[in-house]
């Protein structure tokens, strides 16, 4: 009887430490050494684990069980071939995928040239952002001059983006909901940030001004609530005002009443 509480007891440590944490897969890499374990520390300094992204939901396999981990039966596919990296992300980079492939860095790919994982890494995948662009990573493959132009022409919308991320998050904040703008923000930033892909410097010039009125809407939005918000504490701030005063007056009439007593 001892022996099977002892055993249920452990099977539920297991699948609560899965469930609560790690998959199967975190588990067995984390307890491997050099190259097998690396990837679960670059892994956690990723915007993909930030955002619950695992294992299993890129390289497939069942993440609950130790035997069926790497069956193919499972979906498990493993990691892909260089050429096939493009693929491999766009199963969930959709809109990214069509403008990379279509791209010069696309077209070049069956000769080697550069795929997702060379300027975003593969495990520790970072939060997208203009620093990507820079000569460090660029000047691996080419010249510096092009990829400065790309990064030029979409600075101010980045800017723009950037500072309007940073003031819907200070309305969440103080309690307004923001969801709706954050959900047009969200979708204006993943369209200009497929721009991005497409390397191709006139295409960014012609349609920032586009964006820049998606953004300039939102903007306006913002400051609407900010207006508002500004406008409560005026007027919550007279109320406390005429209330102190209406107190004050209050208590001078009492003492006149009782002096004249």
């Amino acid at each position: 009887m001892m022996r099977i509480l002892l055993s249920i007891l452990v099977v539920l440590f297991l699948c609560g430490s899965v469930l609560a944490d790690d998959t199967v897969c975190i588990q067995c890499h984390a307890g491997q050494e050099g190259r097998l374990s690396a990837p679960v520390e670059l892994w956690k300094t990723s915007v993909h684990a930030a955002n619950g992204i695992s294992c299993h939901d890129c390289h497939g396999g069942d993440p609950t069980d130790f035997g069926m981990a790497m069956d193919p039966s499972k979906g498990f596919l493993g990691a892909p071939a260089y050429a096939d990296v493009p693929a491999f992300c766009g199963r969930c980079h959709l809109g990214v995928r069509e403008d990379y492939e279509s791209s010069a860095h696309g077209k070049a790919l069956k000769r080697g040239g550069p795929q997702c994982v060379m300027c975003h890494s593969n495990h520790a995948v970072q939060k997208a952002s203009i620093e990507l662009i820079n000569e460090k990573s660029c000047t691996r493959c080419h010249s510096y001059e092009r990829a400065a132009k790309v990064k030029a022409a979409i600075s101010t919308t980045e800017a723009n983006i950037q500072q309007l991320e940073t003031q819907l998050g200070e309305l969440h904040r103080v309690g307004i909901d923001t969801k709706k703008l954050s959900g047009k923000l969200f979708a204006g930033r993943n369209d200009f940030r497929r721009l991005f892909h497409t390397v191709d410097v006139e295409k960014m010039e012609a349609e920032t001004a586009g964006f820049a009125t998606r953004l300039g809407k939102i903007g306006t939005q913002i400051k609407e609530i900010k207006d508002e918000l500004s406008q409560r504490k005026m007027v919550g701030g007279l109320v406390v005002l005429l209330l102190l005063a209406g107190g004050c007056i209050a208590m001078l009439i009492r003492k006149s009443y009782h002096e004249e007593e």
